[in-house]
C-alpha cells in the first residue's frame, strides 16, 4: 500500500490480469488517471453502444486501471486474446503482418473481439509512450454478463449491426 494513499495499492499483475510488466492498480485510481478515465464515453465504443447508463457504470466498474512504459508489446498478432483495453492517454501503434496500419490515442481502443470470441489476434498494438489503460479481462467480462443478462442481448445487437454494415459495404 502507498503511505499517502491507504486506498491505493500499485502491483505487478499475476496470471491474466492485464499485460505483462504493467501497473495497475488493486483498488483505487492512479493518480491523475480518475478525471481522464471517467472522461471517456464508453458509448461511443460499438461494443457498449446499446447500453444504459446503469450498465454502462457497471462496466467501468469491471476495467482495471493499467500504466505500462513505452515500446510495450499489449497484444501480439496471431496470439489469442483475452482482454480490451481502453486508452485513457498516451498513443500506441497497430501493425499487422509488419506494417503499419494505425496509431492510436485517447479514446481508442483495441482487443474488443477477444472478449466475444477468443481467436487469435489480427494485428501487433505496442505502445509508443508510456501509456494509462482500462483493462476488461475475458474473466471479468463473463461475471459482467453473468450479473447483468441484459447486456448479453444489446452486445449481440451491437454484433448485428456490425455484420449489417460490412455486408452492406461488401456488396456496394
Amino acid at each position: 500500500m502507498d503511505e499517502g494513499d491507504p486506498g491505493t495499492c500499485v502491483t505487478e499483475p499475476r496470471g491474466q490480469r492485464g499485460p505483462p510488466d504493467a501497473r495497475h492498480t488493486a483498488r483505487g485510481i492512479l493518480p491523475g488517471m480518475a478525471a481522464r478515465s471517467q472522461a471517456l464515453d464508453l458509448k461511443s465504443i460499438w461494443l457498449f453502444s446499446g447500453c444504459s447508463a446503469s450498465e454502462l457504470r457497471k462496466i467501468r466498474s469491471s476495467l482495471d486501471e493499467v500504466v505500462v512504459p513505452e515500446d510495450k508489446v499489449l497484444v501480439e498478432e496471431g496470439r489469442v486474446g483475452l482482454e480490451f483495453f481502453l486508452i485513457v492517454s498516451g498513443t500506441a501503434t497497430v501493425s499487422r503482418n509488419g506494417k503499419k496500419v494505425a496509431t492510436l490515442g485517447p479514446g481508442g481502443y483495441f482487443g474488443e473481439m477477444a472478449l466475444l470470441d477468443r481467436k487469435p489476434r489480427s494485428a501487433n498494438v505496442v505502445s509508443d509512450t508510456e501509456m494509462d489503460l482500462l483493462v476488461l479481462s475475458q474473466r471479468q467480462f463473463n461475471s459482467l454478463l453473468q450479473s447483468v443478462p441484459t447486456i448479453a442481448r444489446k452486445l449481440l445487437a451491437a454484433m448485428a449491426q456490425r455484420v449489417r454494415e460490412a455486408d452492406a459495404k461488401a456488396f456496394d
